[in-house]
């Protein structure tokens, strides 16, 4: 059987995403965790204006979930640890015939830092899959979703430091990896990206996700964060995955139309560089939930970019800084169900 994952931009049944509990992603104080629960609600709400969301609680957290989400927000409730579903949850692929299937990924915390707790997260995908009446595709591959984007005709952005990272992945090697992408995702050809953006290298980072560096608009077209400032770690990265872009094709041969998205004004807060990028944005139904930085000029330039990249969508910024401030996005806390049917 051939799965293949849609591009983001084809028609969706929904968005799954995981509610925040306490525990050292959410933060230590109640001024920190109140502020990550209404960073994640903002969001599910956001979406919400343009299809159904279903939300995964824990036990402990769920009379909160159920007063800030209100009715419009479908809860399921579950045992959960982590609450990147992009990550923790299943990749969603269809088949010829349009049928859905879940790819159930090995998620061990994004290299298992000593932070992590996901012994709750074991089997979550299975559990999404079945919600979801998916047919569950198993993976040996230590992987997850933030960490790859598909134009689904074929293309796929990976990182080296990602699949190939020794603490998630220790005997793989490009062309196992590839295969394994092939097998569940139906990518034929892969581009693979040195690294990912510096932050994304501390505590609660990812080691690499492609998904605040670079994505597919469409067939052909990748927007790519930009880092002007040469004062930021950044810049002399970006410089050097745009010139690989530049020099790469896709799965049917194509020289790619590239995008720059800038990065907003501010370059520090008080861990070090921010790795602040509006890459980290979430395609839905006729629209697009962009990350928004506190930053008016900034923020509607990035409106601006991503408005002529998705003609006919409209796009609603969600401030995203707090969470950043836990180590993603927007895009990072979703996953999107394809609908079945159509392959888009």
């Amino acid at each position: 059987m051939t799965w293949t994952m849609p591009a983001e931009t084809a028609r969706q049944e929904r968005i799954w995403m995981g509610f925040p509990r306490e525990g050292a992603t959410l933060g230590d104080s109640s001024t920190a965790r109140e502020a990550g629960y209404a960073a994640w609600t903002a969001v599910a709400h956001a979406v919400a204006e343009f299809e159904p969301v279903t939300m995964i609680v824990d036990p402990t957290e769920e009379a909160r979930a159920r007063r800030m989400l209100g009715s419009g927000i479908d809860i399921v409730v579950r045992e959960l640890d982590e609450f990147w579903l992009r990550d923790s949850g299943p990749t969603f692929v269809l088949d010829a015939q349009g049928r859905l299937g879940a790819v159930d990924w090995i998620f061990n915390g994004w290299g298992g830092g000593d932070w992590v707790n996901i012994r709750h997260d074991r089997g979550l995908a299975t559990f999404i899959a079945g919600l979801a009446g998916a047919e569950l595709i198993p993976s040996l591959l230590v992987n997850e979703g933030g960490g790859l984007h598909v134009d689904g005709k074929g293309t796929i952005l990976l990182t080296e430091t990602v699949q190939l990272d020794p603490d998630r992945n220790p005997h793989a090697d490009k062309a196992r990896v590839e295969a394994e992408m092939a097998r569940t995702l139906g990518s034929t050809k892969t581009i693979w990206l040195p690294r990912g953006l510096a932050r994304d290298y501390e505590t609660f980072g990812t080691r690499g996700h492609v998904d605040i560096v670079a994505c597919f608009a469409s067939p052909g077209t990748i927007l790519v964060h930009e880092q002007p400032d040469p004062a930021h770690p950044d810049h002399a990265t970006m410089r050097e995955i745009r010139a690989l872009l530049a020099a790469a094709t896709d799965a049917q041969g194509r020289a790619f139309r590239l995008i720059d998205l800038p990065a907003p004004a501010t370059l520090t807060d008080a861990h070090g560089p921010v790795d602040w990028s509006y890459i980290n944005h979430l395609v839905v139904n006729d629209g697009v939930i962009a990350c928004g930085f506190g930053e008016d000029r900034a923020d509607a330039r990035a409106r601006d970019i991503l408005a002529e990249a998705y003609p006919g969508r409209r796009v609603v910024t969600v401030d995203a800084r707090e969470l950043f401030a836990r180590g993603g996005g927007v895009h990072c806390i979703t996953q999107q169900q394809p609908a079945a049917g159509g392959r888009g």
